[in-house]
């Protein structure tokens, strides 16, 4: 897995890091985007403009940034390799974890 999402992104979905990904690897849950991990090039042309700085290398993935990492290789080892979100009808579940995290005002 190339980069993931992490907390800053759940209930944001602004969206930008969609706009920039030249592989169409960001796919739109319920309450957060994720990053399929076999579909990222490892570009990181999504990391800068994610306006909550929510998204990250994989390789410098914190604590913080674990259960997202987890969460997202879950989603897609259900749903699979459509070969982009846009092949995909409407917005993903979430999984479980991220369905029911409770953000904090840190």
């Amino acid at each position: 897995m190339a980069f993931v999402i992490g907390a800053p992104c759940v209930d944001v979905k602004d969206k930008s890091c969609i706009e920039e990904c030249p592989v169409d690897c960001i796919y739109e849950g319920d309450r957060m985007m994720y990053i399929h991990p076999d579909e990222c090039i490892d570009c990181a042309a999504c990391e800068p403009v994610c306006p909550v700085e929510a998204i990250t290398s994989a390789q410098k993935a914190g604590d913080a940034h674990k259960p997202f990492q987890e969460s997202a290789r879950a989603m897609f080892a259900e749903l699979g390799s459509p070969g982009g979100s846009f092949n995909v009808d409407g917005i993903l579940s979430d999984t479980e974890f991220v369905a029911g995290f409770a953000k904090t005002d840190d």
